[in-house]
């Protein structure tokens, strides 16, 4: 079964899990453990004062355990994704999931996190949402964070222009509310391909499929009549009503508050889950977060930059850009012209990009202090800057006109020129330097 246990029995293997016995809140407390343990092990609590399910967090707050949900390793992660991509198959059917075994009215049911102090209320960081798209009749499936504001009421965050917006914009516009089903406590490779930005008409959980070597299956609910994963934790259906909105505020990826927006309201239905159900929290902001969101767009950028340009080696979306505003590109150069190019390709591909720099084949594009390094040598502000001004952006980053969508860009070529002599960029090596250990020199 692929399902989340599956998964924690796996990371459970090889101690990259710790459980928590001790009981803890939801408010702060929770938030708090997941980022003292940021970037290390996951954590599965098991003693929730506020609710009787399970949580677990940091579930895919490494590369490591990231590659292990698609089962590949950190050195063929993108070659993992852009294949499920290529080899997108719709999953099995089958007529029971194993979340119909519990039912409930009540969304506080669930241990909701309260994350962050100014933050407008707990949210629901994990959800995946799932709808009918109006014109091919295939399933969407995209990450949705959410809010309660009753026993049945959630507002539900969607970016303008995204699929699930779209869905919901036509529901709209022919007087209707939209049927939508949600999972919180999936397998990480169904939130890998929900994060991923496909094409408008692509499943999402087709991809999802191929990331679990065609073993995902799916089960059809009675009310909304979508399809979710068997094996999810917790399921709600029902729908997003046309009428209604609810103010709200949450922090994003840059680990800084947005700014308080108005957002449509889900009325909810049913609410499924599993016996001793484990529930998921992603803290935003974070180890997990960015790389659920920020992978995806890696191994696209890879992916049609090496397909446009086949002088490009490596693309990297640094941490210090959040994984998502700035990225880094290293080249094999063929002509001076290439990085400019290049830059713009890039800026294309994902436009919530704000800082692309070119870098040569000898430069760590994953190494801020190498890729500075490059600057400091090779890069020349008169000539190889290039500004864009008054474009399409994050709507998450604060300095930015955030209601305008709009931003300005910067390209930096840190490359060599081709032509100055090349021994000037050199990088100087001592030879046989890797066979001298200090031990037989220094005691």
């Amino acid at each position: 079964m692929s399902d989340l246990r599956n998964y924690i029995s796996q990371i459970k293997k090889i101690n990259d899990l710790k459980i928590i016995k001790r009981k803890v809140s939801t408010k702060f407390e929770i938030a708090g453990i997941t980022a003292k343990v940021d970037g290390s092990h996951a954590v599965l609590f098991e003693n929730i004062k506020e609710s009787n399910f399970h949580l677990v967090a940091n579930l895919v707050g490494t590369r490591k355990r990231f590659a292990l949900a698609m089962g590949g390793t950190e050195n063929n992660i993108h070659a993992k994704i852009i294949s499920a991509i290529k080899n997108a198959k719709h999953p099995r059917i089958i007529p029971s999931g194993q979340f119909l075994e519990n039912k409930s009215k009540n969304l506080f049911s669930m241990p909701i996190v309260t994350h962050f102090e100014k933050e407008s209320g707990p949210f629901i960081t994990s959800s995946v949402a799932y709808a009918k798209n109006p014109e091919t009749g295939k399933q969407n499936s995209s990450f949705h964070r959410m809010m309660p504001i009753d026993k049945t009421h959630f507002t539900i965050r969607m970016v303008e222009g995204r699929h699930l917006h779209r869905c919901f914009i036509d529901a709209k516009e022919h007087g209707e509310d939209l049927k939508i089903a949600i999972t919180v406590g999936v397998h990480p490779a169904i939130l890998i391909a929900g994060a991923y930005q496909a094409e408008w008409g692509q499943d999402e959980i087709d991809i999802a499929n191929s990331l679990l070597g065609g073993k995902l299956t799916l089960t059809k609910l009675p009310f909304s009549g979508l399809n979710v994963p068997s094996g999810s934790e917790i399921v709600m259906e029902g729908k997003i009503l046309r009428d209604k909105t609810h103010p709200e505020w949450m922090v994003e990826m840059l680990q800084t508050y947005d700014h308080k927006r108005s957002q449509p309201v889900f009325e909810l239905e049913n609410l499924y889950f599993r016996t001793n159900p484990i529930f998921h929290d992603v803290l935003s902001g974070y180890s997990e977060h960015r790389l659920l969101m920020g992978m995806p767009i890696e191994s696209k950028l890879n992916g049609e930059l090496k397909k446009a340009f086949p002088q490009t080696l490596q693309v990297s979306m640094t941490n210090g850009g959040c994984n998502w505003l700035h990225a880094v590109v290293q080249i094999k150069k063929k002509s001076d012209s290439d990085p400019k190019k290049i830059i713009k390709k890039t800026f294309a591909s994902h436009r919530s990009l704000k800082q692309v720099t070119v870098v040569d084949e000898d430069i760590d594009p994953t190494n801020a202090e190498s890729v500075e390094y490059a600057m400091a040598t090779r890069f020349q502000a008169d000539k190889d800057l290039m500004i864009l001004k008054k474009v399409r952006g994050s709507s998450l980053d604060p300095s930015s006109n955030q209601k305008k969508l709009q931003t300005a860009k910067m390209g930096i070529d840190a490359t060599r020129p081709l032509s100055k002599r090349p021994e000037g960029f050199e990088l100087a090596k001592i030879p046989k330097i890797n066979k001298i250990n200090l031990e037989k020199y220094i005691k």
